[in-house]
């Protein structure tokens, strides 16, 4: 078997992996990225997943480390790592699980950091003209911020799954796990437009090239549905027009709305629901970030914040 190959074995975890763990395709093809590499460090000892150890494994995190690589891409491979060793204790394809002792990495917590609200008004009204392209972009960037959606799930989306009547959008999240959320007037005015017959009609082809394409709600300038690649691009096209280059990614509108929205008051469960965390802790990180912005807020305005402020 070449080196870096994986066992037949280590193929039947990912096919069960997507098949019993309902895990997406983009998550799929970074555990198989991981376990090529973890795969090639073995090969390259003469170990196997099915021979290795606990004191090959600390090792192999200390080459990992060593490497300069990120901590959050180490972690990641310990996880993917992790579950196929306990899926081969499961399926009885070795008696042991090596990684059952194996301490993880500590990723440092990452505060989001999200646009103020200007800057998502600026990056908006970057989108200026009614061609198909720009209606396009402007429904994109309306519907990520109004959902909070991640960019998959967006670019994802066929037509039945918006509700136009009640102003409801179905996504479909991690794990295939479904949830309806609402968006607001900007964003149903921007998806009219770009389904009017001079916005997504002019794009659509005589023939469609795919099965499904034709059901994509956004579409790129051959027909097809637009990637998230795509997607980013124009993301960051409006970014560098409304000059905002420094922190945009297509995560960060996801990161403004649920910031903005407890900014405003709204129930911390009514954000997991709405950003589709499994877990609540996941959804506190914003409180956080929005009570810094908060005090941010208070020190230069208020008067009295500061030592020795005067009235």
């Amino acid at each position: 078997m070449p080196a870096g190959e994986l066992s037949l074995e280590t193929e039947e975890f990912l096919v069960w992996m997507s098949s019993e763990r309902g895990r997406s395709r983009n998550t799929l093809q970074a555990y198989r990225r991981d376990l090529q590499q973890y795969q090639a460090w073995l090969d390259a000892r003469g170990l196997s997943p099915l021979t290795v150890r606990h004191d090959d494994l600390t090792r192999f995190i200390a080459d990992r480390k060593a490497s300069g690589l990120a901590t959050s891409s180490i972690a990641r491979q310990i996880a993917a790592i992790r579950m196929m060793h306990r899926y081969f204790a499961t399926e009885h394809y070795r008696p042991d699980d090596p990684t059952a002792r194996l301490d993880g990495v500590r990723v440092p917590a990452g505060i989001p950091k999200p646009l103020s609200e200007q800057q998502v008004t600026s990056l908006l009204d970057a989108v200026v003209g009614n061609d198909p392209l720009q209606r396009r972009d402007r429904a994109l960037l309306e519907l990520l911020y109004a959902t909070g959606a991640r960019i998959s799930e967006v670019v994802g989306l066929s037509l039945g799954d918006i509700n136009f009547d009640h102003s409801l959008v179905r996504l479909y999240g991690k794990g295939a796990k479904e949830r309806i959320v609402p968006f607001g007037s900007s964003a149903a005015t921007a998806l009219d437009e770009w389904f009017s017959p001079s916005g997504r009609a002019r794009l659509a082809p005589e023939r469609w090239k795919r099965r499904g394409d034709a059901e994509a709600v956004f579409l790129n300038q051959r027909g097809g549905r637009l990637s998230r690649q795509g997607a980013w691009l124009v993301i960051k096209k409006y970014g560098e027009r409304a000059g905002i280059t420094d922190h945009l990614s297509p995560h960060v509108l996801r990161h403004s709305c649920a910031t903005h929205l407890l900014d405003h008051g709204a129930d911390l469960r009514i954000v997991q629901e709405m950003l589709g965390h499994a877990s609540i802790s996941t959804t506190q990180v914003y409180t956080k970030v929005s009570q810094e912005r908060l005090w941010d807020v208070y020190r230069s305005a208020h008067p009295r914040a500061l030592h020795g402020g005067q009235v």
